[in-house]
């Protein structure tokens, strides 16, 4: 078991990057980032360096913001508002494959876990899955509507494989995710959180919400969707931060999780494998890290970013995270558990 214990996270380790970290990946075993970034760039740094140098690919890229960032064996894929796939050499930095894979923005992509498969979705309102290492289309997912209930445009954020890889569930902006069979590319399952979106009928004639970020459990029987809740001024993320976990398969909502302190849109979410807790991340103008007990749904632990944080991720021992953020990265680390007899108290059992 490990000993990581979420209620004593710090910030370890914060340094400036020009423009926003809006994406990242992590190479196995390291602390190399890869991260996409609104310059348009993708960039790799080493996040624990004593002067963190982050070094940009060359050659032909993207031509708007880098919003999705994944690893593919020898290549690192990004995907963009510009609606393209890149795959990048890792050693030269340089392009090996580009396709246009959809029509309007890229905001997500994610790989399976084995890494032979990626998935985009777009503000086309589909989500693709692809060969990881051809670049071939293998499926269309078809499902989200392209009009929100008021008649404006929706968008597709989300995207999530999980850990056992035969599932991969989408979101979008009136809160509606499917889950898709990746051996077929057919729907098997949906939910609907109309809790994340927000329609303003009068001031604006606007709406604004969505989910943001979803992530399966483990043993990939729950899920779990982020954002924002209801937003009283839709010009500014006033809203609560918003989290909701499923059992998918019966369609039964476990909980409900709102968080008035750290205000704002959860942009990333993970499981703790041995099923205690679950973290969030996301922001307003500034941004948080929250933990949540998976036995109560009570908070656990807040750590405040100085940024809006747009996507982390863990190492293997689940006790350090990597955050990006508006103009900056920061290294937060889980210190140990605290021996037995210790004031701290005690974390939750393992989810059953």
């Amino acid at each position: 078991m490990s000993l990581a214990d979420p209620t004593r996270l710090k910030v370890t380790k914060d340094f400036n990057v020009s423009g926003i970290a809006l994406s990242v990946a992590r190479v196995p075993g390291t602390d190399r980032l890869y991260y996409g970034n609104s310059d348009f760039k993708l960039y790799e740094v080493d996040a624990l360096a004593d002067k963190p140098q982050p070094v940009a690919f060359e050659g032909e890229g993207h031509q708007s913001y880098v919003t999705g960032v994944a690893l593919a064996g020898t290549t690192v894929v990004s995907g963009g508002y510009d609606g393209k796939l890149i795959w990048w050499d890792r050693e030269s930095k340089k392009p090996v494959r580009t396709v246009d894979a959809h029509e309007r923005w890229i905001r997500r992509i994610a790989i399976s876990p084995d890494g032979k498969v990626l998935a985009s979705v777009a503000d086309d309102m589909l989500g693709k899955i692809w060969d990881a290492s051809t670049g071939q289309l293998l499926f269309t997912l078809e499902d989200h509507k392209a009009m929100t209930p008021n008649d404006f445009p929706s968008m597709l954020f989300a995207v999530a494989f999980s850990p056992d890889g035969r599932w991969l569930a989408t979101g979008d902006k009136v809160g509606h995710v499917a889950i898709w069979d990746t051996s077929n590319g057919r729907k098997v399952s949906e939910l609907e959180a109309p809790g994340f979106y927000t329609w303003d009928p009068r001031q604006r004639r606007h709406s604004i919400g969505g989910i943001r970020s979803l992530a399966f459990s483990a043993d990939s029987k729950l899920i779990a969707m982020g954002g924002v809740g209801k937003i009283g001024n839709i010009d500014h993320l006033d809203g609560n931060s918003r989290v909701e976990i499923f059992d998918w398969q019966k369609k039964e909502r476990l909980f409900e999780l709102e968080d008035s302190k750290y205000k704002g849109l959860v942009e990333t979410l993970a499981f703790d494998r041995e099923g205690r807790w679950i973290v969030a991340s996301g922001g307003d103008h500034s941004g948080f890290v929250t933990f949540f007990s998976l036995e109560s749904g009570k908070l656990l632990h807040q750590e405040k970013v100085n940024s809006h944080v747009h996507q982390f991720v863990l190492n293997e021992e689940q006790n350090r995270l990597f955050a990006v953020a508006h103009g900056r990265i920061a290294v937060l680390d889980f210190a140990a558990e605290e021996p037995a007899g210790a004031d701290a108290p005690p974390l939750p059992e393992p989810r059953a």
